[in-house]
């Protein structure tokens, strides 16, 4: 298949592009920040299978210019995940590009036939309900707050009725908290995953201090894109919508610990009383996990990664690409 992953070259699209091109899949990366050096030598040997585009998102000629090549599929990744200092300074941009641009993309692709879309959204959406339910699944309430939240769950909506509307094949997946390779400072992104949060923090300070515990169903950046490549692939999905979550909980100060205890000398901890902390788990509190009973009971899905294993992967990852990021 030919497939284009619009937000190509962040963590997550350069984790599914891996994915696709290990399965000998056609890739197309397009994005305004040009792609890691260390990926580029991680690429080189799928040769022409991977094409790499710079271009923004938001430039309908340009959105319009790449789909016109004929893709299987399309990949809506490109996104910017805002604070509330960035939700109060600059509401446009955030609206532009995570769900006004998406109209002139499934616009184009409808007329070029593209044949499958997937729309990358998250666990976000679920905004306050998350704290008011014990387990996520895509039937729970929306009550999206923060500008990502809402529109992430607009993208979702407009998604579905255009699907509906065009009969098009347009598919959208809520991530829960992805971390893993290929994670850095792009600017779109204003607080980074709490792992690699400690990864910077072990490295600058010798420790990484948390605020509590920080139990969520996070999710290793390689299981997301394996679920994403299998949707992609899948002959016809039943729904429109699905959750992709590890499917089980643990905190950031075990993964820490787990983390802190392949580098000597290195430490994960709780803040002592009056400690400020330096990492910043997102929120006061802990949301509840997303159920993965719909992927898993139609496509045998589960993630392959969990606490220990993600750890020890994402450290030695770091140690051989970490620097070329």
């Amino acid at each position: 298949m030919k497939i284009l992953i619009f937000g190509g070259t962040g963590f997550v699209g350069i984790n599914i592009a891996a994915a696709l091109l290990a399965r000998g899949h056609e890739v197309t990366l397009f994005d305004r920040a040009a792609l890691p050096r260390a990926a580029h030598q991680v690429f080189a040997g799928y040769g022409t299978l991977l094409t790499v585009v710079q271009g923004d998102v938001t430039e309908p000629h340009s959105v319009e210019k790449i789909i016109a090549c004929s893709f299987d599929a399309i990949i809506l990744g490109a996104a910017i995940t805002a604070g509330p200092v960035r939700d109060a300074a600059d509401p446009a941009s955030i609206l532009q590009v995570n769900l006004l641009a998406q109209i002139p993309i499934l616009m184009a692709a409808r007329r070029s036939g593209v044949g499958r879309i997937i729309n990358l959204s998250s666990a976000a959406a679920y905004g306050a309900a998350a704290l008011r339910n014990t387990l996520l699944d895509e039937e729970t309430a929306c009550d999206p707050v923060s500008l990502y939240a809402i529109t992430k769950y607009a993208s979702e909506k407009v998604a579905a009725r255009l699907a509906a509307l065009w009969q098009s094949d347009i598919v959208s997946v809520r991530l829960s908290a992805v971390f893993g390779p290929w994670e850095r400072a792009t600017g779109t992104r204003d607080t980074p995953s709490a792992q690699m949060q400690i990864i910077a923090a072990l490295q600058q300070r010798g420790e990484a201090v948390l605020s509590r515990p920080g139990i969520r169903d996070w999710i290793y950046a390689p299981d997301v894109a394996d679920a994403v490549a299998l949707l992609v692939e899948a002959e016809k999905p039943k729904h429109g919508l699905y959750n992709i979550s590890t499917g089980r909980e643990w905190s950031a100060l075990q993964w820490g610990q787990d983390l802190a205890a392949l580098q000597p000398g290195r430490v994960c901890r709780l803040a002592e009383p009056g400690e400020a902390p330096t990492i910043d788990l997102f929120s006061e509190a802990d949301r509840a996990p997303l159920s993965v009973s719909r992927l898993e009971q139609e496509f045998g899905w589960r993630a392959r990664f969990g606490c220990a294993d993600s750890a020890a992967d994402l450290n030695n990852w770091w140690a051989h690409h970490g620097e070329g990021t």
